[in-house]
């Protein structure tokens, strides 16, 4: 079982990372730092979106308009943080 809550943390640890380059990739695109014509730019961004609109959406549907400020990457990493941090310190001790 507790081989199950460390997969769990490794593939919510992972997805961290995809949420911060997701938001990394956005303002390299919106700024033109990247060539959008770029066939593998596109397909990392392309990725990137695919992978992390799902968890986003919801949450952009939630928190009210900022304008051009987007925070629902933010909110969905202390989501993250508090579930990995729960798993952690009430889950996996009972299992132990």
């Amino acid at each position: 079982m507790i081989a199950v809550f460390a997969t769990i943390d490794m593939v919510l640890g992972l997805y961290t990372w995809i949420i911060i380059a997701s938001a990394i990739f956005s303002w390299l695109y919106a700024f033109n730092v990247v060539n959008s014509n770029n066939r593998f730019v596109g397909m990392i961004g392309e990725f990137l979106y695919k992978a992390t609109e799902p968890a986003l959406r919801p949450i952009r549907r939630i928190i009210p308009d900022l304008g051009g400020l987007d925070i629902s990457p933010i909110v969905l990493l202390i989501a993250i943080f508090f579930l990995r941090t729960f798993i952690r310190t009430s889950i996996m001790p009972i299992f132990i």
